[in-house]
């Protein structure tokens, strides 16, 4: 083994410009494979990081406009979701609605605790079963329950962070249960302090349903009516229960059954769906572009090797004579192609993940504003284990098959011809 790394190493040596131009090429091929992947991670990943807060068995319905006439009304008609419609869906689907729950908010209000003043406060009215769709983690005391929207209680749940500002940096939020808040013309008993996600636009302070309608003045209208589901496993089941969602909502609005227009629903499930099968042919696409970049260097590692079966042709045929099989003739040949991928694959390779690190540290840290939320451009690109046991299953794979035809080419010469050779 000793003097097959030292024949390689004296064939390298004595080509090293060659060598080295080739071996460029490879480390170039796997370096874009790992870069090209790390940036998809984390592109995947940074759409996905809004999803992390809420349940991804969630469905939103909306009212939007009718697109057909029925039942003597003209088609653009615009319809409005009720509290009864929040009862008919859990009463028609109890064996698949788990939670159900609807909000909604005011901004612009004031609060005001002692002698501080905060202002641009949203007031978002909800139900019990908000906690469950969005995963609320609470630091302190509890969230909204039953008795507070039957009662229409003036308690309210705040933000980790507004209670930060409260404390003045401090994190004691247990101190606040039960003291009381200001906002707008309104006192508010504290129940609770909830993890508010610090990259988004997540400043909702909570407070029950009911006594949100009392204090913005509203009617039974709703503006969404959101709920979390069970049982429905696949994309077709999703679509056939939006189907009859849809059709149990019509007869109370007086909407055609097969009007698909009128009422808007929103499934996280399904869109998480159509996102896993965006990012598998996201990664396909990068592994493809990857692959055939790292296939150039691949055909000039193989292109390096005929030309040394050429300038060697010579010894290859006094080996022979001296009893060297062509076996041994193609392991010479094949183990050089390794191991110049290898070498020059591990360096690329090494480039590759330090460019995600400095990727994450870079792009990864940038934001950008959306829709009023600061979202980061890339998140943790980076390539796990996994890749780099594809890439060097990948690396022996091209070393080989750069060296193969070389190889053959070299043990199928004859010793007398090897031998006239110049």
């Amino acid at each position: 083994m000793q003097d097959l790394f030292t024949e390689i190493w004296e064939s390298v040596r004595r080509n090293k410009l060659r060598t080295a131009l080739t071996g460029f090429s490879v480390a170039w091929g796997i370096f874009m494979i790992i870069v090209l992947l790390g940036a998809g991670n984390g592109l995947m990943n940074s759409f996905n990081q809004d999803s992390e807060g809420f349940a991804s068995n969630i469905m939103e319905v909306f009212g939007s406009q009718t697109t057909k006439p029925y039942a003597g009304f003209k088609e653009g008609r615009r319809i409005e979701l009720k509290k009864a419609d929040m009862e008919l869906i859990a009463k028609r689907f109890p064996d698949i609605v788990d939670q159900i729950s609807t909000s909604i908010s005011r901004s612009g209000f004031t609060m005001t605790y002692g002698k501080k003043y905060y202002n641009s406060v949203t007031l978002a009215g909800t139900f019990p079963g908000q906690a469950t769709m969005e995963r609320i983690r609470l630091y302190a005391g509890r969230f909204i329950n039953a008795n507070d929207i039957k009662e229409k209680r003036k308690v309210i749940v705040l933000t980790h962070l507004s209670a930060r500002n409260i404390l003045e940096g401090d994190t004691d939020y247990e101190s606040l249960i039960g003291k009381r808040v200001k906002v707008g013309n309104l006192s508010f008993k504290i129940i609770g302090v909830r993890h508010s996600h610090e990259n988004q636009n997540d400043r909702d302070l909570y407070i029950p349903f009911t006594t949100s309608q009392t204090i913005f003045g509203m009617d039974d209208s709703l503006d969404r009516i959101s709920f979390t589901f069970n049982g429905l496993d696949s994309e077709e089941a999703n679509e056939e229960f939006e189907k009859r969602l849809k059709s149990a909502l019509a007869g109370p609005h007086q909407v055609a059954p097969d009007d698909e227009g009128a009422f808007w629903i929103w499934n996280r499930f399904t869109q998480n769906l159509q996102m896993q099968k965006g990012s598998k042919a996201l990664q396909t696409g990068l592994w493809i572009v990857g692959i055939f970049t790292l296939l150039g260097g691949i055909v000039g590692v193989s292109n390096i090797m005929l030309i040394t079966v050429k300038e060697r042709t010579h010894e290859f045929g006094i080996r022979k004579v001296l009893g060297a099989k062509p076996w041994n003739i193609m392991l010479l040949i094949i183990a050089e192609s390794i191991v110049i991928t290898a070498f020059f694959g591990y360096i690329g390779m090494l480039l590759g993940l330090g460019a995600c690190e400095l990727m994450d540290n870079t792009l990864g840290q940038a934001t950008m504003d959306l829709m009023g939320q600061s979202i980061r451009l890339l998140v943790n690109p980076k390539v796990g284990i996994d890749v780099a046991v594809k890439a060097t299953v990948l690396l022996i794979v091209a070393g080989t098959l750069a060296g193969l035809m070389p190889a053959r080419r070299a043990a199928k010469v004859r010793p007398i011809e090897a031998l006239r050779a110049d």
